[in-house]
């Protein structure tokens, strides 16, 4: 079976993307926090928490 992901956009984003995949997969877990490490933030916090005024902000949907 293959897999794959598609990404609509920017403004697309939702509080809580990306929470179930991370819970369920210790190496999509593992992907969240390689990008936290390289951006030197916690996107995903952003991601999994809000507000959603901030994620939706440029830098956060584009980092």
């Amino acid at each position: 079976m293959k897999v794959a992901f598609t990404f609509p956009g920017q403004g697309s984003q939702a509080v809580g993307m990306g929470k179930d995949l991370a819970d369920a997969f210790a190496s999509a877990c593992a992907v969240f926090d390689e990008v936290d490490d390289a951006l030197g933030e916690k996107l995903s916090a952003v991601m999994w928490e809000g507000p959603a005024e901030t994620l939706t902000l440029t830098q956060n949907a584009q980092p």
